[in-house]
């Protein structure tokens, strides 16, 4: 009893530094978000509580429905598109093709790159006038007119979207790892018994990925719930409010000094993503354990 005493004392020692940590830079600025929710403040002078008043505002907003809509459709899009995307291509090139390591650097790239800088090549691309893809289009008789494709009500928020999808470097790493780590054993005897690639990637690769699947996307649904760089600096949520997200609209009342309402926000994407993330990783984990 007296050792099992003295081992909860060091325990608890080791664990003091990282807790305290989590507890002065995590748990206490969220309270804080939480509290002056509620209230009307403008940064400077007293807060002034005010109740609900600032959710039952947001919530009767069609801005920030909007918006709370597009963070939605951003981290669906982000776990179910770019997920398979990067597995499709791990499973590639943990076949070791000619190149592969090339290819591995290549795709990876990007994740070394300012947001900034990629969001400035995109608006480049998307140039009404001179943009790569109006001249590639044009090139190959699909474009007849130079199409705005950042200032058009139906093209603003799909372009801001695929822009990010198909940045799959860094889930494709960490998929490619975990294959990496899969035994070949079992590909041997799987092609022994005459199975094709494809039947292998399916019954033996994804079954054993499941886990870091589960993980990955739901890495990418948090990534998408709380969106904000590129869309910010290629349409700063524009035209006409197509692209807002939460973390646009959260920035836009920071700056007017509407810190209570921004709050509100802020606090509302935070229990909406966690509930969101954790439902669906929920199903998924249940989906998987069916299959089992």
């Amino acid at each position: 009893m007296q050792k099992k005493n003295k081992n909860i004392k060091h325990i608890i020692l080791f664990l003091a530094p990282a807790l305290i940590i989590y507890l002065i830079y995590f748990l206490y600025p969220l309270g804080y978000v939480i509290v002056t929710s509620f209230t009307n403040w403008d940064g400077i002078s007293a807060m002034q509580f005010n109740g609900l008043d600032n959710y039952s505002y947001l919530f009767s907003d069609e801005t920030f429905t909007h918006g709370l809509r597009n963070n939605i459709i951003w981290a669906l899009c982000l776990g179910f598109i770019q997920i398979p995307l990067a597995t499709a291509m791990a499973l590639i090139l943990a076949r070791k093709p000619k190149g592969w390591k090339t290819f591995r650097t290549m795709y990876f790239l990007p994740n070394v790159i300012s947001q900034v800088a990629l969001a400035m090549m995109w608006l480049a691309i998307y140039n009404a006038d001179h943009g790569l893809l109006n001249n590639l289009l044009n090139a190959v008789g699909l474009g007849s007119k130079a199409t705005n494709w950042l200032g058009n009500m139906d093209t603003a928020f799909p372009a801001v979207i695929i822009q990010q999808i198909f940045y799959i470097g860094y889930f494709m790493i960490v998929i490619l790892a975990s294959r990496m780590n899969i035994p070949t054993s079992y590909y041997e005897a799987a092609k022994i018994d005459g199975t094709s690639i494809l039947q292998e990637e399916w019954y033996i690769t994804i079954p054993m990925l499941k886990n870091i699947l589960i993980t990955t996307i739901t890495l990418a649904l948090a990534y998408g719930m709380r969106h904000f760089e590129s869309t910010y600096l290629m349409t700063n949520g524009g035209p006409a409010h197509a692209t807002d997200v939460l973390g646009i609209l959260l920035y836009r009342n920071l700056g007017a000094l509407q810190y209570g309402e921004g709050n509100a926000i802020g606090t509302t994407l935070i229990i909406f993503g966690g509930v969101t993330i954790v439902l669906i990783r929920y199903l998924l984990q249940n989906i998987g354990n069916k299959e089992d």
